[in-house]
Order: structure tokens, then sequence, then C-alpha cells
């Protein structure tokens, strides 16, 4: 008899993972198909974006940030890259230096060589400065498509399939959702196909290392965001969530010293080869790392909505503080903010509590760390967008205030018609879920309150570009939006700690074997 129950038992996991195999299957071939479709309208969507102007265009004489992105490929094809990071006659600093991390300038470097190739003035040394040529700018803008569709398109391919193959309850509809949710991101687009930048190769490559993580390729997550960290040294954001997770799992595991050993011995000859050409010696790292701590621009950039901007209305922070105290306190509140979620992730990692966690940890150093600026949205808004299956209402919410942080920005480089068209797009692909639909209970509870805060953040744009504010307060309409976005970003924070927190109880026995 015992035989016999053996048997059947024995039949019936054999079936059991026979269907998962099969709906497994049946899942990434459709999913796939339909990444496929949504990712066509999504390069649409870029291309329309990127006709409009960019950050300067045409205002010298250090135009903006299109120019500093021109600027690094003149540098880098023309100079050693031991003199890229350094002042001289041939790299005057002061004039768009380089002061992002040697892979974005390796990165500059390949997009030099294809503007070399078809337009050579374009990126001659000197004599570049300011080049505004029709057909440079074409080519500029191509190796911004071209980055998005190699490095962030493939990656939230990879992220959709790691977390629905978690989740059996996701329809493909849901998922098809949450693939344009994260490729036709208004303010990534706006960013880097309008004002112009190279975010989404950051930002890629953070999702395919969180991507890997969720499938418990955590090498190759650590990997990958070791990457990231040395493109744009503000994927820093993430890495309290990833130290954190990382540790908790390996914690777990039969031999926590072995495999935390194996991730620190990745993550260092990550950096070692990256960094190489700079390791002949100590006073040629210093100089590159001088240059990505850029900390006498000062504690943030124009009208960010986080706390040193919004309570600098009644706390002149620059004025009555040193940059060295200035420094010891924003470290002090970003860490200290970071610790609750970095402890649950610690004591209970899990892959829901990882995003959540990542979302925390971007809020805390977007609210509370050196040297912010309006672009800096795009780091929480992120796993917000990662999670939209999840917590609908958060990320719904999120994103208007994102945007409406952005907006002074967006109306300096003449990208309104642009950014209208996207943010209606943006909504209709929201409410076209029934998920996009769903209202969070804590959100419910407080729809008349949120709908007050959503009515004046629409007057808010039609304010910014009709009435001109008075001459004594010439940046009033900019401290109104920050304080409004700061109000709700920072209710976002709490709710998300607080959120990531109640996951503790729902911690799977089988997560917990898995680790074992």
């Amino acid at each position: 008899m015992e035989k016999v129950k053996e048997s059947k038992v024995t039949k019936n996991k054999d079936d059991l993972d026979n269907h998962d195999d099969a709906c497994w299957w049946s899942i990434h071939k459709g999913v796939k198909a339909i990444f496929l479709s949504i990712s066509l309208f999504a390069l649409l969507v870029r291309v329309a974006v990127s006709l409009h102007p960019y950050s300067g265009a045409g205002i010298p004489p250090k135009y903006g940030d299109y120019e500093a992105q021109r600027h690094w490929m003149e540098i880098t094809i023309n100079l050693p890259a031991k003199d890229w990071y350094q002042n001289s006659t041939t790299n005057d600093l002061s004039y768009w230096g380089l002061d992002y991390p040697p892979l974005t300038a390796y990165q500059s470097y390949i997009h030099g060589l294809f503007l070399k190739l078809f337009d050579p003035e374009s990126v001659s040394l000197f004599t570049s400065r300011g080049y505004e040529s029709y057909f440079g700018k074409l080519l500029m803008r191509w190796t911004v498509l071209s980055s998005d569709v190699l490095i962030f398109f493939p990656a939230v391919l990879y992220f959709v399939l790691a977390y629905s193959s978690n989740n059996s309850s996701f329809r493909k509809s849901d998922l098809a959702w949450q693939i344009a949710i994260l490729l036709i991101n208004p303010c990534l687009i706006l960013i880097d196909h309008g004002h112009f930048q190279y975010n989404c190769i950051s930002l890629g490559l953070t999702v395919g290392a969180i991507a890997a993580i969720c499938t418990d390729k955590d090498l190759v997550g650590s990997f990958l965001f070791t990457l990231a960290l040395n493109h744009k040294q503000m994927s820093a954001y993430f890495a309290p969530a990833f130290f954190s997770h990382l540790l908790g799992k390996c914690m777990r595991r039969r031999n926590p010293i072995a495999e935390v050993l194996k991730l620190g011995l990745v993550v260092l000859g990550t950096f070692a080869i990256i960094w190489l050409p700079y390791l002949h010696s100590v006073d040629a790292v210093l100089q590159v790392l001088s240059r990505l701590a850029p900390f006498e621009r000062g504690l943030y950039e124009d009208y960010v909505a986080n706390f040193w901007c919004t309570t600098s209305v009644l706390i002149k922070w620059k004025r009555f503080f040193s940059v060295k105290l200035l420094k010891f306190l924003s470290f002090t509140a970003t860490l200290s903010t970071c610790l609750p979620s970095m402890i649950q992730q610690i004591r209970f990692p899990s892959k829901q509590g990882f995003l959540h966690g990542l979302l925390c940890s971007s809020f805390s150093f977007y609210l509370f760390s050196f040297q912010v600026h309006e672009k800096s949205v795009l780091l929480p808004l992120l796993p917000a967008s990662m999670l939209a299956l999840d917590e609908p209402s958060l990320f719904i919410h999120f994103l208007h205030y994102a945007l409406l942080s952005m907006f002074p920005l967006i109306v300096r480089d003449k990208l309104v018609q642009a950014y209208l068209a996207i943010y209606a797009l943006t909504f209709l692909i929201i409410n076209a879920s029934n998920k996009g639909q769903r209202k969070g209970r804590a959100f419910q509870s407080a729809r008349v309150l949120f709908g007050f805060f959503l009515f004046c953040s629409l007057v808010l744009h039609v304010v910014y570009l009709v009435v001109r504010p008075p001459e004594r307060y010439p940046f009033l309409f900019e401290a109104v939006i920050m304080l409004l976005c700061f109000s709700q970003f920072t209710f976002l924070a709490v709710f998300s700690n607080i959120k990531q927190w109640t996951l503790s109880k729902d911690v799977q026995p089988m997560d917990k074997q898995k680790l074992n």
C-alpha cells in the first residue's frame, strides 16, 4: 500500500512539473511576441520625442547636456585614456569635463568612433565645440536610440520573464501592461531622447541585475550592477538594497562567508578591469574620484523636490553651513533613512521585498543625499515601475508627481509639446488595464485628499505656462511645484517602508529552502 501511495505522489508531482513547464513555455512564447509589438511602438515614441529640441540647443557658450555628451566623445577619441580626467591645455575641465565613471568614458569613446566615421567634424578636437549640424544631431540621437534598444529593452524582457515566473496569477494582459509601463516610461524618454542623456544604459544594467537576482543568479546580478555603478555613480541610490538583499541571502546559506567572498571577488574584479587605465598610481585614482564627487556644485541643483531644497525656504543651508558639515548631515540622513529597509531585507530576504527595498533606498538618496537634481527622480521611478503590477496605485501616484517635478526643466528645454503628448499617452496606457484602475487601500481611504493634490498639480501646469510670477519672487511657481512634489514623495517613501516591513510576515518557507 505504501508503495502504491508513493507512486501516486510521484506521478502527481511529475504531472505538476510537466504542467508548470508547459505553462512556462506557453507564457514565455506569448510574452516575447507581445514584447516585440510593444517595443516597436516604444521605439516610435522615442523617435517622435527625439524630433524636438534638446538641452541648450543654440544657447552658447556652454549649450547644455547635448554638448556635454558630444564633447566627451571629442575628448575620448582624441586623447589617451590617462588624460580623460586630467585638466590640461587639450582638456579644459571647466568646459564640460568628464564627471562620470570610466564606463561612461568608454561608451563616449565608442559613440565618438561612430560619429567620426560619418561626420569627423562633429568630434574634431577644439574646433567642434558647439557643433550643431543637422546630420550631427541625427547621429547623436541614433546613439541614444541604439543604446536603449541594445541594453534597456532586453533588460526589461529579462525582468518581466523572471518576475512572471514566480507568480502564476499574472495573465498575459498583465504582463503586456507591465512591459508597456517599463518601456514607455515618460520621464526616461523625455530626459534621454528629449533633454539628451544616456540614462537608459545605467538603468538597463540595473534592471538586468535585478532580473538576475530574482532568478537567483546572484553573481551575474552583482556583475551587472557593478557595471551600472561604473556607468553612472547615481546608481549608488540602489546600492543599499543590493547589499542588504544579497547579504540576507548569503546569511541563510550553508557557507555564508564563502558566498560573500564570491560576490566580493566579482565586484572587485569588475571594478579592477574597468578602472585598469587609472590603477597605475593612487593620484590617478583620486583624480577620477574627485571628478565623480563634485561637492563644489552645492547641496542641490535648481528647485529639486528633496528635503534640503524644500527646507531651504526656511533654513538657508548653503549660506549658514559649511560644505563639510552639509556632507556629514546628508550622509547621516541618507544612511539612517535607508537602515529600516536594509534591516528588513537582511532578516527576511525575498524577491518582492528586494523591489520594495530598491524603492525605499532610492527614495532615501533622492530626498536626503548630496548633489541631487531633477533628473534623479528617474532612479526611484524605476523600482516603482517594476512594482506596478503589485502596487499600481503607488506607481500611478508617483508618476504624476515625478512628471510635475521635471516640468520646469521641460519648459526650459522647449519640450512642452512632447511632454503633454507623452503624458496623455502614458495615462491612456495606464487606464487600459484594470490594474491601472485598481486602488490600494491607503490611497482609497484618502482619495479626496489625493484628488485635491492631483487637481493642484494640473492647475500648476497651466499656471506655470501662462502666468508671469511676481518680480520680487521670480521662482515662486518652481517653489510651489517643489513643495507639492516633496510632500507626495515623502508620503510615498514612508508608505514604501511600511509596506516593505509588512512583507516580512509573508516570506515563504519555500524561499528559505531554496537558499539552503
